[in-house]
């Protein structure tokens, strides 16, 4: 939910076992399926009730943090994207617009790195507080996604992926989410082993899913959510430092006066 060097391809031109029409019914043996199979029955329920709740209450922090991104950088407000969801079918990803417009246009899909230079001044605010994320709960209300779950994965990528890790598509037995284990426990993919990792805990989720284990990480969500928010406010909204302090006196008062301040303390310091 992301140098001044280029970034790398990942996706090569090769067939894939994922396709458009793939379905967990044309798949493997599920081997990895959820083994409190009630919970995994009420959760869409949940998921819808708990998904329009939130929209509700965040509709203004959606609408407010469209209206900036509209007046801070040309390009639509939402960035739009075709991830798979269950059961490997596709669905139309919304998400507030934190790139340069038609950022891929070059590069083709590749995935988003630290200090992307690609990413706007407001879109680093909007990734590290995570609002860009929020109008993701229209694929919630809509039934594509969960509040809960695997990271949505890019057909294009997935593509790539399935030929170095047997098995990744069993990931798709649950409706991706918004937030999840591997999410919050792992860094952003950069490379295969960050995908392999991934796997591996949106396996261990899937079995284990049940209403303690998302509790815990609904818990652990907020406050990430509200710590990014703080370190994100601070970082947009910073004080001036010392350097700038002094330049500012120098400009205004001359930069003699910042030298007789200094000197004054060292007096004062000898003096002791």
């Amino acid at each position: 939910m992301s140098t001044d060097t280029q970034i790398p391809m990942l996706v090569q031109q090769r067939h894939s076992p994922i396709t458009a029409s793939s379905d967990l019914a044309d798949m493997p043996e599920q081997l990895f399926g959820p083994k409190f199979r009630w919970y995994a029955v009420m959760r869409p329920g949940l998921d819808f009730l708990l998904g329009l709740l939130l929209l509700t209450c965040l509709s203004p922090v959606i609408i407010g943090g469209a209206v900036a991104v509209k007046l801070t950088s040309p390009g639509p407000a939402f960035y739009c994207q075709t991830r798979l969801g269950r059961k490997g079918r596709k669905f139309t990803i919304v998400k507030l617009r934190t790139m340069v417009h038609n950022a891929e246009a070059l590069t083709g899909p590749v995935w988003a790195q630290s200090n992307d230079p690609r990413t706007t001044r407001l879109g680093r605010f909007l990734r590290n507080t995570h609002i860009d994320e929020f109008p993701q709960l229209f694929n919630v209300v809509t039934g594509r996604m969960g509040l809960i779950g695997p990271r949505p994965e890019r057909p294009e990528i997935a593509t790539s992926v399935e030929w170095d890790i047997p098995h990744f598509r069993q990931r798709l037995q649950v409706r991706p989410g918004i937030t999840g284990l591997s999410q919050l426990v792992l860094p952003a993919d950069s490379d295969i082993e960050d995908v392999r990792k991934k796997f591996l805990t949106d396996i261990y989720y899937i079995q284990n899913m049940n209403p303690v284990l998302d509790a815990q990480v609904s818990f652990y969500t907020l406050t990430y959510l509200l710590s990014a928010s703080w370190h994100g406010l601070r970082h947009f909204v910073s004080l001036p430092c010392m350097v700038r302090i002094e330049q500012r006196i120098a400009s205004e008062c001359g930069p003699e006066t910042v030298q007789e301040l200094y000197g004054s303390m060292n007096g004062n310091r000898s003096n002791q």
